[in-house]
């Protein structure tokens, strides 16, 4: 057990301080106390010991000097029971120091508000850190609190042990300590970095991730999954009501918010396992969303449904006709909202803003791989073929290689101006990608558009998916191209008068 005789107490959130040092009053405990926190007590009526009284040296350089001194922390780190270290203090007329009360400068507050580069510089804490650890790192001997949270717990510690704490508990609060100062340097380190590293990948990557919440469970029911935040991101996302959010949904409703979002047009996207089953883009958000829904309505069924504009009562009323998991959108009428409220266990999620990615992850046994998000549409955009494709067949092409991005490989896309007619999603083979378009075109469309265009995620090894398009009456087709077989797809075009572009730009995406 820890005695508590002697406190240090300096703080910078004085939340529950007064209250906390009244208590330590009652089992006669010394108070040793700095600046702004020894005021604030004195105010109450609770006697403290200046740190300058007490080392016998005043706060220099504006007080970045004030706790740094061996008085302090020979009464930290001295091992109280090793006769060695109890001489010494006795030679050097140092007190022991069992607890101590400490939370630091607000860096990372300071630092979201904006302050000038002098303003953050000064709210970096240096004594603050070093005590907090000299005693963490002494936990068997000095209790340190450096969570508001913990004192009301310290309290009913000293009150069940006669004064005293158990050094599980301080333990415990030792954990905090380095817990505190990790992320503390991180995010000064981070600062630092922001000002130095040039390179879009650095040498050094340090994530912190804060938890969110637990979630039910993740992918399957037998795996146990939770939700993390970067430290300094956070994406806005105001639910309204419905079932709490799995898993599965946070990652499909991203993929459905992020895609839907590439549009400057109204726009509705359907997901279903991050991949699409249906995308339109129309003269309303009830027109995309007919048109969506047109391209693979059984899929549809438990999907994600993501708009890019505000949804009113009119379109609310129609979505809740079918079984969607999320309805995802920048804002809603408020009579669409209360629409919504006759299906509880629906998600309706608000997101007002667009979804921007730093890094992109995958993860393995052993780490990450961190690559910079697909962000490039085009590195050219070159007609290949004699045939030039149409103003309409460019507007369908560059339409279904935005939704192309957003397809698991292989991928293939037919699409119409502003439709999609056929997604064929993570094959093995592109044959079988396109096969599976085709299919989905001619079971949901029984009258065809005159102009049907197709997007290819990567090049086509083979002519033989060109000539089965052909058969489906596709007319132009986006791919990058870049396959050693490029000429004989280009002849195969020629031969059966369709046009081709090249992007050079490949979108693998698995």
């Amino acid at each position: 057990m820890i005695k508590i005789e002697r406190a240090i107490l300096s703080v910078y959130d004085k939340t529950g301080i007064v209250e906390l040092a009244k208590f330590l009053k009652k089992y006669n405990v010394e108070i040793i106390s700095t600046g702004g926190t020894a005021k604030t007590l004195r105010e109450n009526g609770i006697d403290v010991v200046e740190v300058s009284q007490f080392t016998g040296f005043p706060e220099i350089l504006d007080g970045r000097v004030k706790t740094l001194h061996p008085k302090i922390y020979g009464g930290i780190l001295s091992i109280k029971d090793k006769k060695e270290h109890l001489k010494q203090m006795r030679e050097n007329n140092i007190q022991p120091i069992q607890l101590i009360v400490c939370n630091l400068y607000p860096f990372e507050k300071i630092l979201k508000i904006g302050k000038s580069d002098e303003e953050i510089i000064e709210n970096i804490d240096i004594g603050g850190p070093t005590m907090i650890r000299a005693g963490a790192k002494n936990y068997k001997y000095v209790c340190v609190l450096v969570k508001t949270e913990f004192y009301d717990e310290f309290i009913k510690e000293m009150e069940k042990n006669n004064g005293c704490v158990s050094v599980d508990f301080s333990l415990k609060c030792a954990r905090e300590v380095f817990k505190l100062t990790s992320r503390y340097d991180y995010i000064i380190s981070s600062y630092f970095s922001g000002k130095i590293e040039k390179e879009v990948l650095p040498s050094d990557i340090y994530l912190y991730f804060k938890k969110v919440q637990d979630l039910r469970y993740g992918e399957n029911p037998h795996q146990k999954g939770a939700w993390y935040r970067f430290h300094d991101k956070e994406f806005k996302r105001e639910i309204f009501q419905g079932k709490e959010l799995s898993f599965n949904n946070l990652i499909d409703m991203e993929s459905a918010y992020n895609l839907v979002c590439q549009f400057d047009k109204p726009g509705c996207v359907i997901i279903k396992h991050t991949n699409p089953c249906g995308v339109a883009i129309g003269e309303n958000l009830i027109d995309a969303y007919k048109k969506a829904l047109q391209t693979d309505e059984i899929s549809a069924f438990g999907g994600i449904a993501g708009f890019n504009r505000k949804i009113d009562k009119k379109l609310a009323e129609i979505l809740i006709e079918r079984f969607y998991e999320i309805i995802v959108a920048p804002d809603y009428e408020d009579e669409a909202i209360e629409i919504f409220k006759r299906k509880p266990n629906l998600r309706v999620i608000k997101c007002p803003e667009k979804i921007k990615y730093e890094y992109d992850f995958r993860t393995l046994v052993d780490g990450f791989l961190i690559q910079t998000p697909d962000e490039i549409d085009y590195e050219k955009f070159e007609i290949v073929t004699e045939k030039k494709p149409t103003e309409d067949e460019i507007e369908g092409l560059k339409f279904a290689w935005k939704v192309c991005k957003f397809v698991k490989s292989n991928a293939i896309v037919i699409a119409t101006k502003n439709q999609t007619l056929g997604i064929g999603a993570g094959q093995m083979s592109r044959v079988d990608s396109t096969k599976i378009a085709i299919m989905k075109m001619r079971e949901n469309f029984k009258e065809l558009p005159g102009l049907i265009v197709m997007a290819s995620d990567a090049f086509f090894p083979k002519p033989d998916s060109i000539e089965i398009a052909y058969k489906a009456g596709v007319t132009s087709i986006i791919q990058p191209g870049g396959s050693i077989e490029d000429k004989n797809v280009i002849k195969k075009c020629n031969e059966l008068g369709i046009s081709m572009i090249f992007t050079g730009t490949r979108h693998f995406k698995h």
